[in-house]
This record gives structure tokens, C-alpha cells and sequence, in this order.
């Protein structure tokens, strides 16, 4: 969450990095990043095979770097994590070089190929070039878990050589690749050998696990196989690479079909057979938070002096229906958290001042949760330990002064297994009144499997909003397809309809907005922008050129950064955006 109106940093093409509370490096226009340079060596094609063949050599980097070029050296091997054998190809990006590991592979002219690699990581890019028809690429925003990147494309009639290659983005940490696979027709080239075949159909399908939102399956391992597709009423919603798979976003007290197929460099197997599921009931609007009205404002209070207006709680403007507390601060032990009160930087407010201002502002109808990221906020909860911690230590917190729940804007990342346990671990010790927001960052809700949105959907049964930060951003991608640029109507409205349709509630999405031009290094609108892009989700009106296909009028709000920035600018964010989010339908 930015904490300061100070100027931020820029990253390639002049893309913001954040302000001092936003240091991860952004990846603008995301649209452009595809294109890549190319190593250009040549092989020979040979006599045509009867069976189609993977032509890449060294394709699961078992003999180390031997095949494959580097660039500035950012590419070695290693034996943890690997997807199969005992190597991977692990490749390192730096401020001007994006990893790029290349191989010519020999190929056959007038053939069709599938280019395929498991990959884990933020930003992995692979994709063909010289292929004397249309070069292609694909990428992935980011997986903690391996993760299939495939492609096709078709060689031109005097091609014999297509560069294959695999790359980070600048400045992002490292990537793993693995088997990659450019099958078809054999180029004569001495690749890794024969097709594979297509496995067989899984057996075992079952239902392990049902909430009100979502159902767990797992079935049995299938011989051959490189991953599984899971199928819901005959639509494919997941693929894995493990013999489990939890689908969320699902209704309460509705039955579900499932199936499950197994896939390889061949192919897709048949389906198995069909498991059906009901899940469990529950509130027709998702999520927890008590009696958060349905229409929220929330807020950030500052826990220190940063040159806005420093505030008690009890000053914090009546507009405001949640109140994040920030920060929670990190200890030494792994994923708790503790909290001290910044009172000498806050004019002498004391505890017990404070914990008589929340007691006031919840017989007034508000929620004030802690808030767990910021600057400092380098809570890791990556293990079972941790999350056990993170739950213990965030509901003595809750215990201690009265919070309602916690908000998670972490900014170093997070595991959606963990963290998602942490906050069911929580939610089992508060019960159903507990309120749960999280604040991500724009590119951390570009695509489900992403940590962040995974963790929303795996806990939106006692989720309350999710305030992602329209600001300190880069362009992105709305749910159109298209690139869109912060400071717009287009930008509020197309990114959430990403989460909209990505299977949060309407309830479980606000628009986060800076206060104050003083408030974030970038992305600012007026007041009046952020009301639009209110009416354009819930009404259909107001829309700039993006217009949603549908009207979500039960759209929870909207969020600031933070309430002493408001207070800073006379309040006018909250006196503008507050009657208009309470009034909506």
C-alpha cells in the first residue's frame, strides 16, 4: 500500500515501480513483451520419419547447458526443482537481459509442430522464431508449481531450422524450465527420441472434500502421463500436474459433474468416468464479514507520520465502513506478526486510547482489522508452521485490541497453499463475523494462477473484498484482451471485470484508489472517475469505451490510501466516493 506521496522509480519503457511501499518491478504495455531476438544457427534436415518425434536435443537439460545457448551467462542446470529426470534449466534475468536460452532445432519443411515446456516462475516466456511462416510465443504471469506452456506453428516450404527459446522478464527473479518438447514430424536433427504415446483414460476419480464453494478431487496416477485436465460439467476449468485438484467458485448447495483426463506430448486421453459433487450450504452472498454493509468504503490508517495528517482512529472520517490498520509488524518467529503502536510519531495517542477508539468506532457500525504487509511486511507464511503462526499470532492480535479481522497486502509475494490455510485456520478460531480483505497489486490479479487471486478463490467462502490498487502501476490487460492504461474509467472497469468473471462475487470486489494525488506515486484519478467506473460496473452507465457484458450491482465499493492523505486533501475522496458507494443499488 503506498505510503507516501513521494515520486516513484521507473522500470524498462519508463513503467513505475511503485512508491516506497511498492518496490517490486512492473512489466508495462504487457502486451509488447513477446517479442525477442533470436539466435540464428542452422541445422539439417534428414530423410522423413513415419512417427512423429521430439526433435529437441537435450530437452531436459540431463547433460547440463549442452544444446543450448544463454545469454550473459544466465542459465545453469539444477536438481531441485525439476519436473522429470534429475535436471532443470534454471535461468536468471538481470536489469537488462531478459534469461533467454535458445536451441536450433532441425525440422521438417511444410510440417506442423507442437512446441511445448514445463515451467515454474514469474514471467516465463517460450516460443519459435525462424519458422518461415508465423513465428509464435506464449508466456505465463507466474506459477510456484509446474506449469505446461504449449504452442503450435507451421514450418515454411524451404524451412530446416526453427530457434526455440525460453525467457524471464528484466529484473524478475529466476525461472525454471524443463522436457521441453518440439513434436512432430522428425527433422533429422538427433533429438530426444520417439513420440510418446497418448495415456490412458485416469481411474479413480473421487471426490475428497466439499465447502460451500468448492470441491476437492484427486484420482489415480496415470502411466505416460505429464498432467491431467479437470473438466466440470464438460468444461475444462484446471489443468495440473499432480493427481489432485481443489475447483473453487462454485455455488452452495449445488451439484456438480466432474471428470478427469490425462495428457502428455501425444496428446489428451479419453475422460474418465463422471463424479458428481454437491457442495455444502452456505450464505447466498459469499465471504464472511459479519455485518459489512453491502456497499462498503474502506480505508487505510496510518500507524505513523509520513507527512499526512496524523489521526487518531476516532478522527477518521464517518464515510469509512472498514478501517484497515497499517501495519502489522514481521517478528523473528516464521509468519507471526505482532503490532506496536507508533505513539510518539502519532502525538502521544496511547493503547488504551486506541483500544477505546476502536471499541467507538464499532458500536458505530465499523469494522477495524490489521493490516498485514506495507513496507516493512515481510511476513512469509510458506509452511505449515508458518501459517499455524500467522493464524496464533493474528487472533491474539484480535483478541488483545478488538480487531475485526485482518487485511493481507503483502508485498513480497505470497504461497496460496499457506496462506489459504492460515486464514482458514483464523477463521475456524474467530467464526463467521471475521473480516478478511486483501489488497493486491494489479499484476498480481492478471490470471487465477496467480498466488494472490488463487488465495482469494480458495478462501471465498469467508472472504470479505478484495481492494486491488489501481495505481502505481504499469499498463495491463483487461478482461478484453486489451491494454489499458492507469488514469482511466477503462483501467478501473476492464481489470475488474477480470476478477468478476474470474470467479469472485461482485461482493468480493472494490476498486482501490489513491486519496490524493500526494497519496501514490501514480495512477491518481479524481473522485469523479472512480464514481463512473462505480456506475459502469453496477449500472451500465458512465462506462468509457470498455463496457461490460453484464451489470454487477452487487459490486462491494471501493478503498483508498489512505484516510490521513483524505484528511491531508480536506476529505474530499471520501466526502465524493462515500455518499455514491452507499448509494448504490
Amino acid at each position: 500500500m503506498s505510503a507516501s506521496g513521494r515520486a516513484t522509480a521507473s522500470g524498462p519503457a519508463g513503467v513505475p515501480v511503485g512508491s516506497p511501499r511498492r518496490r517490486r518491478a512492473w512489466a508495462g504495455g504487457l502486451a509488447t513483451v513477446l517479442a525477442a531476438s533470436a539466435l540464428s544457427l542452422t541445422g539439417l534436415a534428414g530423410e522423413a520419419q513415419a512417427a512423429d518425434v521430439n526433435n529437441v536435443k537435450n530437452a531436459g537439460y540431463e547433460s547440463g547447458l549442452g544444446d543450448w545457448t544463454c545469454s550473459a551467462g544466465s542459465g545453469t542446470t539444477v536438481s531441485s526443482p525439476v519436473h522429470g529426470g534429475s535436471a532443470a534449466l534454471k535461468a536468471t534475468p538481470a536489469g537488462q537481459d531478459n534469461a533467454k536460452c535458445a536451441q536450433t532445432v532441425a525440422v521438417k519443411p511444410n510440417s506442423t509442430y507442437t512446441l511445448s515446456a514445463w515451467v515454474q516462475g514469474s514471467y516465463v516466456y517460450l516460443g519459435a522464431t525462424g519458422t518461415g511462416t508465423t513465428d509464435v510465443s506464449t508466456w505465463t504471469p507466474g506459477s510456484s508449481s509446474w506449469q505446461q506452456l504449449k504452442t503450435t506453428f507451421t514450418t515454411g516450404s524451404s524451412t530446416t531450422s526453427v530457434t526455440v527459446y525460453t525467457h524471464g522478464w528484466y529484473g524478475q527473479a529466476a525461472y525454471y524450465a524443463d522436457d521441453l518438447s518440439v513434436f512432430g514430424p522428425d527433422g533429422g536433427g538427433g533429438g530426444d527420441g520417439p513420440a510418446p504415446t497418448v495415456p490412458s483414460a485416469p481411474a479413480g476419480l473421487g471426490v475428497a472434500s466439499t465447502t460451500s464453494s468448492s470441491v476437492s478431487l484427486n484420482w489415480n496416477t496415470v502411466s505416460g502421463a505429464t498432467g491431467y485436465n479437470v473438466y466440470q460439467g464438460g468444461g475444462k476449468v484446471q489443468s495440473v500436474t499432480g493427481t489432485s485438484a481443489t475447483v473453487t467458485g462454485l455455488s452452495a448447495s449445488t451439484a456438480y459433474s466432474f471428470q478427469v483426463t490425462a495428457v502428455n506430448a501425444a496428446g489428451e486421453s479419453t475422460k474418465s468416468a463422471t463424479v458428481t459433487a454437491t457442495t455444502e450450504p452456505g450464505s447466498s452472498d459469499p465471504g464472511g464479514g459479519g455485518t459489512v454493509p453491502k456497499h462498503a468504503v474502506t480505508g487505510y490508517w496510518q500507524n505513523f507520520n509520513n507527512g499526512a495528517t496524523v489521526q487518531k482512529l476516532s478522527a477518521v472520517q464517518s464515510q469509512y465502513d472498514i478501517i484497515a490498520v497499517a501495519f502489522a509488524d514481521a517478528t523473528t518467529t516464521p509468519g507471526a506478526v505482532d503490532f506496536n503502536l507508533d505513539s510518539a510519531g502519532l502525538g502521544g495517542y496511547t493503547a488504551d486510547q486506541f483500544k477505546a477508539d476502536i471499541k467507538a468506532k464499532q458500536a458505530a457500525g465499523k469494522k477495524v482489522i490489521i493490516s498485514i504487509g506495507g513496507q516493512n511486511g515481510t511476513v512469509a507464511v510458506n509452511s505449515a508452521a508458518s501459517a499455524a503462526n500467522f493464524a496464533d499470532s493474528v487472533y491474539s492480535l484480535m483478541r488483545t485490541y478488538g480487531f475485526d479481522g485482518v487485511d493481507i497486502d503483502l508485498e513480497n509475494g505470497l504461497n496460496a497453499t499457506y496462506m489459504s490455510q492460515a486464514l482458514r485456520s483464523l477463521s475456524a478460531k474467530a467464526g463467521s463475523s471475521l473480516v478478511i480483505t486483501m489488497a493486491p497489486q494489479t499484476i498480481d490479479m492478471q490470471s487465477t494462477s496467480n498466488e494472490y487471486f488463487r488465495t482469494a478463490l480458495n478462501i471465498k467462502d469467508i472472504l470479505t473484498v478484495v481492494n486491488m490498487q489501481y495505481y502505481n502501476s504499469g499498463s495491463m490487460l483487461g478482461c478484453d484482451g486489451k491494454v489499458y492504461s492507469q488514469g482511466s474509467v477503462d483501467f478501473l472497469t476492464a481489470l475488474a471485470c477480470i476478477q468478476l468473471e474470474g470467479g469472485l462475487s461482485p461482493s468480493q470486489v472494490g476498486l482501490g484508489l489513491p486519496a490524493s494525488t500526494r497519496g501514490a506515486g501514480s495512477g491518481y484519478v479524481s473522485p469523479g472517475i472512480v464514481n463512473n467506473a462505480l456506475d459502469c460496473l453496477t449500472k451500465g452507465t458512465a462506462c468509457g469505451s470498455f463496457k461490460p457484458s453484464k451489470t454487477y450491482p452487487g459490486l462491494r465499493g471501493a478503498m483508498t490510501w489512505s484516510t490521513n492523505w483524505d484528511a491531508t486533501a480536506g476529505n474530499a475522496w471520501s466526502n465524493a466516493v462515500g455518499p455514491h458507494v452507499h448509494a448504490l443499488p
